[in-house]
């Protein structure tokens, strides 16, 4: 590896202990809203027998799909021996970490009974793609920490490229799983789509390339470290492509899906006459979340400048959110077909009936609990180890 001057941040300032108290107070109200639910029920929260993953799974979804995604930086330097991306290697490995351990902890809390997780972890069905997962968060934290030592080691840099090329197979094959689960659930018109798995893959990049920017530039604003145009506008170039990627594989999605007459009851559903569905599908994800950004990213007046930059990655990110919780909470409440091609004549449990669901407070805090954890220990581990080069400015090698 080239050599790169990697330096802790001092962490003294009053605005570092001002964010860091700000965000143990949030994951203190989350711990908080976690044992209200759970000492409870969940008929504290806003779901119910039919939309039975709510806010916080969209949390933890987003987290996981992200935690990938931020690792691309520096799969990016690593496997495809880009010089550029290598000295960020150390912050992006560090930051999938963080966001994954936060969407784990979210989706722990959201089962209701945590203690259940043993279960989970010691008998496994092997049909089950949950149980797939298990091993593929598992194994991403155990790799992404391996590879982070063998760029840290010096003794262990020999073994650095392998770890890195094995890191991104492995997130590859996470998100993958991570769409798959969707895309497996044939009994749902919204998720039964094999396009689910790539889609997924996609998403991370854009979702975790924007989270690594917000931090890449928070981190040497604040630390008052030179952090060179270059870098930047190499990172919010890329990030325009996955956004223009997302909408590509959103775009097959719904095509494919259109081919299908068993699905046009669902897409007509979102595109057209889903209330707060498709507007959030419009404007949420497709207008703020992609075309928006793509535009503040490539205009020569916005795209040269850091502020709008940040703009356009905070717009990928809520934009990202607004696109799971269309795929999950609106998959939800279209209803199922129990019996395809046949009329239900008589029942009353809801056949036929699309499901309303409105998020509770303790669902946001708990998955805000889950993003402030990650945030804490991105913050915690700069201060004590060297993940961020002193400088990249311009004229540097670091960069």
């Amino acid at each position: 590896m080239k050599k790169i001057d990697y330096r802790e941040i001092q962490g003294n300032s009053l605005g570092y202990w001002v964010l860091f108290l700000l965000f143990g107070a949030i994951i203190a109200v989350a711990a908080g809203s976690a044992y209200y639910m759970e000492h409870n029920g969940h008929w504290v929260t806003g779901m119910d027998n039919q939309i039975v993953w709510g806010l916080p799974h969209v949390f933890a979804i987003f987290l996981i799909v992200a935690a990938s995604g931020a690792l691309n930086v520096a799969s990016i330097g690593t496997v495809f021996r880009k010089e550029g991306y290598q000295a960020l290697g150390r912050l992006s490995g560090l930051l999938a970490i963080a966001l994954l351990i936060g969407g784990l902890l979210v989706l722990v809390l959201d089962l209701g009974r945590p203690d259940r997780l043993i279960v989970a972890m010691t008998v496994y069905n092997f049909k089950s793609i949950f149980a797939w997962n298990i091993f593929l968060y598992t194994g991403f934290m155990v790799i992404t920490g391996v590879y982070l030592w063998f760029m840290m080691e010096r003794k262990m840099n020999r073994f650095y490229k392998p770890a890195g090329f094995v890191a991104f197979v492995w997130r590859l094959m996470l998100t993958t799983g991570t769409g798959s689960i969707f895309g497996f659930i044939v009994a749902r018109e919204a998720f039964d789509s094999a396009v689910m798995a790539p889609m997924f893959v996609v998403m991370s990049f854009s979702f975790g390339l924007a989270a690594f920017l917000l931090v890449l530039m928070a981190t040497y604003t604040w630390s008052d470290r030179p952090l060179g145009n270059k870098v930047v506008f190499r990172l919010k170039n890329l990030l325009g492509v996955f956004c223009g990627a997302v909408l590509y594989f959103t775009l097959v999605f719904h095509i494919t899906a259109l081919y299908a007459t068993e699905h046009h009851g669902f897409e007509h559903f979102l595109l057209v006459g889903g209330g707060i569905f498709t507007q959030l599908f419009w404007i949420g994800h497709v207008l703020l979340g992609n075309l928006l950004p793509i535009a503040l990213l490539y205009w020569s007046k916005t795209g040269s400048s850091r502020f709008w930059i940040a703009v356009a990655s905070t717009l990928v990110i809520l934009g990202g959110f607004t696109q799971i919780y269309v795929i999950l909470i609106g998959g939800q409440a279209y209803p199922l077909d129990i019996f395809p091609g046949k009329e239900v004549v008589s029942g009353g449990f809801f056949e036929g009936q699309i499901n309303s669901y409105s998020p509770s407070p303790w669902e946001f805090l708990l998955g805000m609990g889950g993003v402030s954890v990650a945030m804490i220990m991105v913050m915690i581990a700069i201060k004590f180890l060297r993940f961020v080069p002193g400088s990249l400015a311009d004229e540097g090698k670091a960069a």
